[in-house]
């Protein structure tokens, strides 16, 4: 059965980023009813810390020593959740913006991932190369103000381009992105984005 893998970012089940993606799974599964959804809660689900034997076993790959029995344990971990995104056909990542960034949730669970051997490789000639396969990604982001029209009085979207490149380093580069913003100020521009975002949201759940 075809997976779709949802990272659930947000710790409000109300959220305006959770919103949006309930716009887009519902069309997601009118077009697509056979396929799996498989939903990471990133504040539900448990994420392992990034030290201790993780962080141990991750340098032990990368210099080329064997594991010890702890660092294998510890890099099972991140390893079981790596294998959740390879087994994905399609990936759905509904995040706020937090402080111009991404909440430190989504972070770690990055930090958790991007690791030697699992999904991405060194090559001395050819420098670092990613290990998984392309796929196509969504990311749904809500932010408080208006990164889209360019209202956003002169603050910077950092999000974008980090998630872009993390998961470029890993091999996913088919990322399309839905802003959705504003979510904070006056009713009437908060609800003219969200109707814009939603049709676009709709639009690509159709062809997802």
């Amino acid at each position: 059965m075809p997976k779709l893998l949802h990272l659930a970012c947000s710790p409000r089940a109300d959220s305006e980023s959770a919103a949006g993606a309930r716009v887009f799974l519902d069309q997601f599964r009118r077009v697509r009813p056979d396929w799996d959804i498989d939903l990471m809660d990133l504040w539900r689900d448990h994420l392992p810390e990034f030290t201790g034997e993780i962080l141990d076993a991750k340098y032990a790959r990368l210099n080329g020593k064997a594991f010890t029995d702890a660092q294998r344990d510890g890099f099972a971990e991140a390893e079981r959740i790596a294998i959740r995104l390879s087994l994905a056909d399609r990936v759905l990542i509904s995040t706020p913006m937090w402080n111009f960034s991404i909440p430190y949730k989504l972070k770690q669970w990055l930090d958790v991932i991007i690791q030697p051997g699992l999904t991405f490789r060194f090559d001395p000639a050819q420098g670092y190369l990613p290990l998984l396969k392309d796929r196509p990604t969504l990311v749904i982001l809500a932010s408080g103000g208006d990164f889209v029209t360019g209202m956003n009085r002169g603050r910077v979207d950092m999000a974008t381009p980090y998630l872009r490149e993390a998961l470029r380093f890993v091999g996913i580069s088919n990322v399309r992105f839905v802003p959705l913003g504003p979510t904070t100020g006056p009713a009437e521009p908060i609800g003219d984005a969200r109707k814009s975002a939603y049709r676009r949201l709709v639009g690509i759940a159709t062809g997802f």
